[in-house]
């Protein structure tokens, strides 16, 4: 069983001052309270030119700033100072439990975050919603960060609470007083990823809850076509590959005997499925395969739609 070294590690979390950086640097002191582990807030700033930093419209998460006080390309540091302290200060007010520093750097923010994430044991980025049914906006910093680093990268949508994260109370009423929802593991039988397993056994157990393992595979070609099937060709597929996750997540199981697991091995895209799990979890982990190559890195389309569209926070593991 292959397994990840980062409990022990810091979590480290972007801060631009938008509502999804607030929502996530909440987010990650919760996690680093229920591992013991210090907290980083890192600020990143790239200079500007003038036309681009007056332009009417940047790209919400590219995290570019400019300062009122300065000229073009100047970094604002009373600005970010400020940005940093007041959040720094707010959440050692709420967390007292936790240790946390502030990291001011100046270089393209995903670079930055990239090399930051090589001494944590987690990263946290927010995501903004969009209008529509488009979901959320991961945005160009969450995308080269997801693909650039090995370390566990965690999404963080605005608005994000500590009650979403907990079933509702005996009223009805969202609580963080009351027991962590399960923790959703996308699982992916042919390369389950030790890696993501591992992660995700650990969150699930951190939070004294259970774990919903979802895998979704495809349906033979005859059902596009309408051609008629074997009988009971279908149902004997479903056996197959609810025979192949169970084998995957056994060892696991055997090694965190107290996480409750719910096995699901449902007909059709895995990506629809993790959506639509997300919407009662607590946390969705699913990889993302390291291909070191000439096209460079690569996220995967079923991780993509998780990112783009499930309600949970989104963690994205890469494994080999």
């Amino acid at each position: 069983m292959q397994e990840v070294d980062s409990v022990s590690r810091n979590v480290t979390v972007g801060l631009d001052g938008t509502p999804e950086s607030r929502a996530a640097a909440e987010w990650a002191a919760r996690e680093a309270r229920l591992r013991g582990v210090p907290l980083t807030l890192v600020h990143a700033w790239e200079p500007v030119s003038e036309p681009l930093a007056q332009a009417a419209l940047l790209e919400a998460g590219t995290w570019l700033r400019r300062s009122e006080r300065g000229g073009p390309g100047t970094a604002p540091a009373a600005d970010w100072g400020s940005i940093a302290r007041e959040a720094a200060e707010g959440l050692r007010l709420r967390h007292p439990a936790v240790d946390v520093t502030v990291a001011h750097l100046s270089g393209r923010p995903a670079d930055v975050l990239v090399e930051a994430a090589k001494d944590a044991g987690l990263l946290v980025l927010g995501s903004r919603r969009t209008s529509g049914l488009a979901g959320f906006l991961v945005g160009s910093v969450g995308t080269a960060v997801i693909a650039g680093t090995d370390t566990p990268v965690i999404l963080v949508r605005a608005g994000e609470q500590a009650a979403d994260e907990h079933v509702e109370d005996p009223v009805g009423i969202p609580s963080a007083a009351t027991a962590y929802r399960p923790v959703v593991l996308g699982v992916d039988t042919r390369s389950p990823g030790g890696a993501v397993l591992s992660f995700a056994f650990e969150e699930a157990a951190r939070r004294g809850t259970a774990l919903r393992a979802v895998h979704g595979w495809n349906l033979p070609s005859y059902f596009a076509y309408g051609l008629p099937a074997a009988p009971g060709l279908d149902a004997e597929l479903g056996r197959r590959d609810a025979a192949a996750l169970a084998e995957v997540l056994r060892p696991w199981r055997e090694k965190y005997p107290d996480v409750p697991v719910t096995e699901e091995s449902l007909a059709g895209g895995a990506a629809g499925h993790l959506v639509d799990a997300a919407g009662d979890a607590c946390l969705v982990v699913v990889g993302r395969r390291i291909r070191r190559g000439r096209l460079g890195a690569h996220i995967g389309s079923v991780t993509h739609a998780v990112l783009h569209h499930a309600t949970a926070p989104v963690a994205v593991v890469a494994h080999d």
